[in-house]
């Protein structure tokens, strides 16, 4: 068994995301993603082959899907994102911790 707290052991200051793998087995990838007002650069894109389940779990950010727009997202809420669907973190609070939970199966 193994067990952990999503909000705890955050660094004061990330100079960059940080990205902690929680579970990581051939059908599943489960990580946690802090940010502190990161972003993605202004031409990268995700492309996954994988589908991304993503909750914010504290914070707030922007995440842009292409050909779609943009979408805030609040504590609790979530999206499902299809493998090959591109998208990118276009903005992330820079005023506290913005807390992901990322689940790729």
């Amino acid at each position: 068994m193994t067990q952990g707290n999503l909000l705890a052991g955050i660094p004061l200051q990330l100079p960059d995301e940080l990205t902690e793998r929680l579970i990581d087995n051939p059908s599943v990838r489960i990580e946690r993603i802090v940010s502190q007002g990161h972003r993605s650069a202004p031409d990268e894109w995700y492309d996954q082959t994988s589908h991304e389940f993503v909750l914010l779990v504290a914070g707030a950010a922007r995440l842009e899907i292409a050909g779609q727009g943009e979408m805030l997202l609040e504590p609790g809420d979530w999206v499902n994102l299809p493998a090959r669907q591109r998208h990118r973190v276009s903005w992330t609070s820079p005023d506290e911790d913005t807390v992901w939970l990322a689940i790729f199966y």
